[in-house]
């Protein structure tokens, strides 16, 4: 059996470098690869593009490289919880590419199948179409996206094994199994991690194959973005 663990996040991100394309999965701040993030933020990486449903928050996800200024360009779905992300993009610090939400998944897919483009109905006639190709199917039209390239990308998984076959919980499988295998190279950062053999075949929800470098994380602090109370009587 192929083993795919790294000892520690150091590891796991070996050969990451300025200028690249980043997949960090995740939504609002649940399912994010904290580790991973921290570790960017770290190595000082700068010029970076990330591709991610959203930016975090002012002080915790992808808000920690918009705040060190790594961030070149974003490409999201919904940015709305940070600040300091709406302060780079109005001043034209940061180059943003707003995406549907669901294009933005499946440009994600469409990469990990190996896909180069698909059609899709979303978008057409507004800003989303503009310069690229459009095409009738059925009497309705289509915009034709085209998948996303990415050096890494970065996932966060409930438990994983050594193979790199991995299983997620609640909300965190979101973007995270899409982001899988869809980048040159896929990085999983689990919260227990066991030995090849040890999960069960039929509650995989990612196989091995699309993942490259696991290793067990630490310290995860799984903020809630938006805290919600029941008002007492």
């Amino acid at each position: 059996m192929i083993k795919k663990t790294v000892s520690n996040v150091h590891e796991a991100l070996k050969g990451v470098e300025d200028k690249m394309t980043f997949m960090l999965g995740g939504f609002g701040l649940c399912g994010i690869p904290e580790n991973a993030i921290a570790e960017l933020v770290s190595l000082e990486v700068k010029d970076i593009t990330c591709i991610s449903n959203n930016a975090g928050v002012d002080d915790f996800g992808l808000g920690l490289l918009l705040q060190k200024h790594q961030v070149k360009k974003m490409i999201s779905s919904y940015v709305g919880e940070n600040d300091e992300f709406e302060r780079q993009m109005l001043s034209g610090e940061l180059d943003v590419e707003l995406t549907p939400q669901g294009t933005l998944a499946e440009k994600c897919r469409a990469a990990q199948s190996g896909f180069p483009a698909f059609y899709t109905p979303a978008g057409y006639g507004t800003e989303v179409a503009e310069g690229k190709e459009t095409r009738e199917f059925n009497g309705k039209m289509y915009v034709l996206e085209e998948a996303y390239k990415a050096d890494f990308s970065f996932v966060k998984a409930w438990k994983g094994d050594e193979a790199g076959n991995l299983i997620f919980k609640g909300t965190a499988r979101n973007f995270n199994p899409v982001m899988c295998g869809a980048a040159k190279i896929t990085v999983a950062e689990v919260e227990e991690l066991v030995p090849a053999g040890e999960l069960n075949p039929n509650e995989i929800h990612v196989p091995g194959i699309f993942v490259q470098r696991i290793f067990q994380g630490k310290n995860y602090e799984k903020r809630i973005e938006q805290r919600t109370v029941r008002k007492k009587n």
